[in-house]
């Protein structure tokens, strides 16, 4: 039987069993268990990999408890503007989109760009357009509100901090999955509401393929959270593959390399989960925690928070 694999993640930072309610732990782990689950039944009826990670991540976007889609964080402007990736490591096809405000699934429209124009990345009010052109959902703005990240904007919208997510502690709001599927396929994809009080429309890794989002089929797919400023510098994703390409190190080997090495020595914190062409998973994090999941038909659902 041909192995099969997904692995999902949503968000990595300092995230401790002293910060979290007993209540509020069940319900992380029994969305993460769920979306996977699911996800993995995608694949196990014979679905693609891109569609895998496709749903996996529109799943969590739809989930208030992860900083994507409708739990997106609020801008310096009180609004909300959303970035998110997919690609294909059969084709090296990708789709991406930055600073869209109002789509209900990012990923969604990263999808329809892969698959509908000769572009790779849109952003902003072009990116709307594209979406309203291709017909996909949009919310009003009181969809994206949630009480608990409307108080934490309260707290800095009148200074010039920002907070990477939830909490004053580090926390890196990001969602992503990873596949592959039984026709051998890989593929990867990655959605985020960026910053609390995030100004200057700025932009993460989460959107930029290479840096937060990478798939190919000859080496492996990787999806990334943490501080987008180090992901786009150190070029996590790809760093990842290149050295599976051409320095010969296993899936393991090369993300401990880059993220429990090569981010650490510059200050870079977070994490990623990758799968390779075997179905070898690889889910590792240099913060306190990460929010993470997995399943391949040699092993029983997995779900992580800490260390």
């Amino acid at each position: 039987m041909t192995r099969i694999a997904i692995a999902i993640h949503g968000g990595a930072g300092t995230i401790t069993p002293a910060s979290m309610t007993p209540e509020l732990e069940k319900a992380y782990k029994t969305a993460l268990q769920k979306t996977v689950e699911e996800a993995y039944s995608l694949l196990e009826a014979g679905g693609t990999a891109l569609d895998a990670v496709e749903q996996a991540v529109a799943l969590l976007e739809n989930i208030p408890l992860f900083n994507a889609g409708r739990g997106s964080v609020f801008t310096k402007e009180g609004g909300h503007e959303m970035d998110a990736s997919i690609m294909c490591g059969k084709t090296l096809g990708a789709g991406a989109v930055a600073g869209v405000r109002s789509i209900r699934n990012p990923v969604v429209l990263a999808r329809t760009i892969l698959e509908h124009s000769d572009h790779v990345f849109l952003a902003g009010s072009g990116a709307e357009e594209f979406a309203r052109k291709h017909r996909l959902a949009f919310e009003p703005e009181e969809y994206f509100y949630d009480a608990f990240r409307y108080r934490q904007w309260r707290e800095v919208r009148d200074t010039d901090l920002f907070m990477l997510d939830h909490t004053g502690d580090r926390k890196f709001g990001t969602v992503g999955a990873v596949a592959l599927d039984a026709d051998g396929n890989l593929a990867a994809a990655t959605s985020t509401g960026g910053m609390t009080n995030k100004n200057y429309n700025r932009i993460g890794d989460t959107p930029v393929i290479g840096a937060g989002t990478y798939a190919n089929n000859s080496t492996c797919a990787i999806s990334c959270t943490g501080h987008g400023e180090y992901f786009l510098r150190a070029v996590v994703a790809y760093d990842v593959s290149c050295l599976m390409e051409y320095k010969g190190y296993s899936l393991q080997q090369a993300c401990d390399k880059v993220v429990m090495e090569k981010l650490v020595s510059f200050g870079g914190e977070g994490g990623l989960i990758a799968v390779d062409a075997s179905g070898h998973l690889a889910l590792p994090f240099n913060s306190e925690g990460m929010y993470r999941a997995s399943k391949s038909n040699q092993q029983a659902t997995y779900v992580g928070i800490y260390k």
